[in-house]
């Protein structure tokens, strides 16, 4: 299995020393293993912390654009998008689109949500709620955000499903399939059990797998995801950047 590109890498422009490199050392690292292409993704602009500034994107751009032109390695501008409403909506507006070319979606804490109902039962039920045995109205509200959100926008992957924020998996996946959006295998964890990753591939889910990188040295690091892969006999041909470089869909026509 050879990785042909990694599309969730995070650099200094996630802030508070969140991402430890530029985008050229992301680049050059992705060179020197020999991956054809990346994407940096820093996180969106409601993370409170971490978030990429809105007027930095241009700064984005330009450094990516050089990082190309000296690595040779094709590089695409995104962000990591924050859910920040129980209805879908996320921290990025349409006018963004101008100027990415892959949009991720995942859940993060610390992010400034939509109103006071969605601080209360999507950012605060989630910090304090458990991980691994989530009440019915929870998991049923953050499924259903998840699920409006990919049907309000071009979505290309979600990352780290269940993360911080149980759903149920495979009305995510399912509706992940119907709208081309790929669901992350991320390389620091995964958040399935056994039984959820073959039923999910049982449907023909297609999957990406990330690294999820903060550090120049990680990108491309994706051996848990792989192994995964490997453990489970999972269909190599429903990874999509496994062998061969994906094919987005999303409303933008990156390819």
């Amino acid at each position: 299995m050879i990785l042909f590109g990694d599309y969730h890498t995070h650099t200094r422009y996630s802030r508070h020393n969140h991402g430890k490199g530029t985008i050229l050392e992301n680049a050059s690292v992705a060179m020197n293993k020999g991956l054809k292409q990346i994407a940096i993704t820093d996180h969106g602009f409601n993370h409170l912390l971490f978030g990429v500034k809105r007027k930095e994107i241009r700064l984005v751009k330009e450094d990516l654009l050089n990082a190309k032109e000296v690595t040779g390695v094709d590089i695409l501008l995104g962000v990591e998008a924050n859910l920040i409403g129980l209805d879908g909506s996320i921290d990025v507006n349409f006018e963004d689109f101008e100027f990415l070319d892959i949009l991720l979606l995942g859940h993060h804490k610390f992010v400034k949500p939509q109103t006071r109902s969605d601080f209360n039962k999507l950012i605060l039920a989630n910090a304090f709620g458990s991980p691994y045995k989530p009440s019915k109205d929870r998991l049923n509200r953050n499924t259903t955000a998840f699920l409006k959100a990919l049907d309000k926008y071009p979505i290309d992957i979600i990352t780290h499903l269940n993360y911080g924020c149980p759903t149920d998996t495979l009305a995510v996946a399912k509706m992940a399939k119907e709208k081309g959006t790929f669901i992350e295998l991320n390389g620091k964890r995964i958040n399935f059990t056994d039984e959820e990753l073959i039923t999910m591939a049982n449907e023909g889910v297609k999957f990406i797998v990330n690294s999820d990188a903060h550090s120049p040295q990680n990108v491309g690091e994706c051996n848990n995801a792989l192994n995964t892969i490997f453990r489970l006999d999972l269909p190599l041909s429903q990874i999509v950047n496994v062998d061969k470089l994906p094919k987005f869909s999303s409303k933008r026509g990156i390819n």
